[in-house]
């Protein structure tokens, strides 16, 4: 794969003073203070709608009481959660100081390195507590607005949602504006972007363990809640006579608020620092106005988001998905606006035709609107594959773990086509739209990377409406429990029942987004890590002097297949996928073992609890849930964060043996030399090998359980209407079963696996220096 091209771009650049201008113009620079600006005013729109839902209605004493269980044992899951993972942080931070200190090609930059890696994992764990703490209490309000108007428990629900969108994108926004001008971007941009990796491994550090252990938590919960209470005692979903219905609230927080919100956070992060990388190779171009470019974006991002959730209204008659639809294309229709203003602002100059970089950007997001498409017609119970699923749960679970299983393999064919055609068709246009440009050392491969780039951007143009979206899910489902539990009347129940079928679908819409954005993160990221490799080389190169010996234009270029220890790193990368994948649905399994014998026990010892004559202890089961889905995120984590370091550490030591023949041009080496000796490359291609393969296994596996997963949910929920028997019926008994598989597919294994694709890219891309 030759994405290492752009390898010897930006420190060709470097000495190529002639072309690129001679200081950053402070026209310039007003860009930045502008994307600063708008973050800062988006967290004060965030905290306004905090305080506009935090002043609703809290309905009756049952009610709070219910919702107050609910919040405490988020909040208690939370902070021991973040606890762990600030220890498990403090470490990484401690290994990647000493890596980067004692080699003296990174030494200068060890300590913003590891500022920019604590930054993030701060400011990732802070979106995700932020839009929990709102999301746990928006859930009573929407309850409580239920009783009177549909059109008020959607608002309600959605702003609540809407509070982590802005906050986990401004964040994001803001923490790379402050490093940026910290480590003194303003006078050496090109530079700086390389210590802004950190901010990217911290932000994925804490969403994989967020979106880790929330995700066991809530799928052991709700496994177990289902497996004794729907088809063991054959009670209703959020009977309050369940013993783990509230730990299976919870855990729609703790999964789907904290642990979406940080692996948002996470996207948006390492693709700004990824885009930013590949402006800086543009830099003789576009200046830095090329560099503030992604910030920009999502700028125009957090603006459009606020109007299009502002719009969004319904009536008791109207399906709310078609409300909260007319938000996202008012939200798409200003961020495409937005993004041609800023094309035009800053992506212009000699040679440059900015409509097809534009067009790049269309690209983006037509890409989100196909995958937000694909997930639907895989997921909602109108389409063909969840009808199918639904018809064969006729015949038994076996033939519904089936059609489902072959329907969630069916699911990575189209969203694949859709990768590859935007990545195609975003890169001849970033070539045409630079066509014009003649400069030293920017060939089409850049251009075109860079088009790549603004494709990747532009689907992330609407993230924080779509988090909004993803957010409204658990609070909706939580408030039709709440109306479930308190006894409400059947007409409020019609209503939560509306939202919270809007909100299983826009759940799956965002999971997959966020695979999606995924995909072209991973793409920007490994020419990243490529980069930096060759800067190290380069670096080692330059200071031994005399006895040092770069060939004229060489670059981390190739990743040959052929060189076993490349495609033992491929396997390896594979392999880290599938066990990975293993481990969190073999923790979901255990968790809920010890869910459903508390559940079985609770009942066996308090026969009233049946009977409705006395309550469940509610807090025993949320306390076995808590430490167990802890405990069990802590394997799977090191494993993710281990097998790339140690492949990098062991596979640097086979080089001499296992390197392909150097070939050489008029007696000189085409590789780097130091006293004759190549570079000990080993560590840092097995690494790309792993990388490489490791992505491409991930999305996929991630697209399968994702769709799968949903395919199997509303398999069941369209039974639940009446479809087949209704509720009770073997088709329904069925159909819980195949559910439960797709339980862990769909809200723990594969949205992790979202966040371990990043991972791989940002832990390789900041440990660099340790695998040569």
């Amino acid at each position: 794969m030759n994405l290492g091209v752009l390898a010897t771009l930006i420190f060709s650049f470097q000495d190529t003073t002639s072309s690129a201008p001679a200081a950053v113009q402070g026209s310039d620079t007003i860009w930045l203070w502008i994307a600063l600006g708008v973050g800062v005013l988006a967290l004060i729109a965030a905290f306004i709608l905090a305080r506009v839902v935090l002043a609703g209605d809290t309905g009756s004493p049952d009610m709070r009481l219910i919702s107050d269980a609910i919040r405490e044992g988020a909040e208690a899951f939370l902070s021991r959660q973040y606890r762990s993972i600030g220890i498990m942080a403090v470490v990484l931070a401690i290994v990647i100081f000493l890596g980067y200190y004692f080699s003296p090609s990174t030494r200068a930059v060890a300590i913003p390195t590891v500022i920019s890696f604590l930054v993030g994992a701060i400011c990732s764990g802070l979106a995700g507590f932020t839009g929990m703490y709102v999301s746990i209490r928006a859930n009573i309000r929407t309850a409580a607005a239920a009783r009177n108007s549909l059109n008020g428990a959607l608002q309600s629900a959605l702003r609540g949602g809407a509070v982590t969108g802005l906050v986990v994108v401004a964040l994001a926004l803001i923490g790379i504006a402050v490093l940026f001008l910290a480590f003194g971007g303003l006078n050496n941009p090109q530079h700086v972007v390389y210590e802004l990796v950190g901010f990217g491994f911290g932000a994925s550090l804490v969403a994989l363990f967020a979106q880790l252990g929330g995700g066991i938590y809530t799928k052991a919960a709700d496994v177990g809640a289902d497996l004794v209470g729907k088809v063991e005692a054959g009670i209703p979903e959020d009977d309050p006579r369940n013993p783990a219905v509230i730990a299976d609230l919870v855990g729609d927080n703790v999964g789907d608020c904290a642990g979406r919100g940080a692996d948002i956070f996470e996207s948006t992060a390492a693709e700004n620092v990824g885009a930013m990388i590949l402006g800086a190779a543009l830099y003789p171009v576009f200046g830095i106005k090329g560099i503030l470019f992604p910030l920009m974006v999502h700028a125009i991002n957090l603006v459009a988001s606020i109007i299009g959730v502002a719009v969004v209204k319904t009536t008791d008659n109207e399906d709310p998905m078609r409300a909260l639809n007319r938000g996202f294309y008012v939200t798409s229709i200003l961020a495409l606006a937005g993004f041609g203003g800023i094309v035009y602002k800053m992506l212009d100059g000699p040679g440059v035709q900015p409509l097809y970089l534009f067009l790049c950007g269309v690209i983006g997001l037509v890409t989100a609107f196909l995958f937000v498409w694909i997930t639907q017609y895989y997921t909602e119970s109108q389409y063909r594959p969840v009808q199918s699923i639904a018809e064969a749960s006729l015949t038994g679970p076996a033939t519904n773990i089936i059609s489902g299983l072959a329907v969630g393999m069916e699911t990575p064919a189209m969203p694949v086509v859709v990768i590859c055609s935007a990545l195609l068709l975003s890169y001849y246009f970033g070539v045409k739209g630079l066509e014009g440009v003649d400069l030293p050392g920017i060939s089409n491969y850049v251009k075109g990377i860079y088009g790549t780039a603004i494709a990747t951007m532009g689907m992330l143009s609407c993230a924080a409406y779509i988090l909004a979206m993803d957010t409204f899910g658990p609070i909706t489902d939580n408030a039709g429990g709440i109306i479930e539990m308190s006894a409400q009347p059947d007409s409020v129940r019609d209503r939560t029942d509306k939202l919270d079928s809007a909100g299983n679908t826009t759940k799956a819409l965002t999971k997959g987004y966020a695979v999606g954005s995924a995909s072209l993160a991973a793409f920007l990221l490994f020419s990243a890590y490529l980069e930096e490799i060759k800067s190290i080389v380069t670096a080692r190169v330059t200071a031994a002097g005399p006895a040092g010996f770069m060939p004229q234009g060489w670059s981390f270029t190739n990743v040959n297949l052929a060189e076993i220890p490349v495609f033992a790193g491929a396997m390896l990368g594979a392999m880290l996928v599938y066990l990975f994948s293993s481990m969190a649905i073999k923790a979901v399994g255990r968790t809920a073992q010890m869910v459903v014998k508390d559940v079985r026990d609770q009942f066996r010892e308090n026969p009233g609890i049946m009977a409705g004559t006395s309550k469940p202890d509610y807090a025993r089961c949320v306390s076995i849930v808590t430490g167990a889905a802890l405990k069990e995120m802590v394997l799977p984590g090191i494993l993710a964060v281990g097998l790339p370091v140690a492949v990098g550490l062991i596979f640097r030591n086979f080089s001499s043996v296992y390197a392909t023949t150097i070939n050489t041009a008029g007696g000189l080496s085409t590789v780097p030399t130091i006293n004759g000796i190549p570079v000990n490359l080993g560590g840092a291609t097995a690494v790309a090998g792993l990388l490489m393969v490791g992505t491409i296994a991930g999305v996929l596996l991630a697209m399968l359980m994702n769709n799968g997963g949903g395919a199997w949910d509303n398999a069941k929920k369209w039974i639940e209407t009446g479809k087949y028997g209704g509720k009770k019926s073997d088709a329904h008994k069925a159909a819980v079963v195949g559910d439960t598989v797709g339980d862990p597919f769909k809200d723990t294994a594969g949205p992790s696996l979202h966040v371990l694709i990043k991972l791989l890219a940002t832990i390789t891309l900041v440990l660099a220096p340790l695998f040569l």
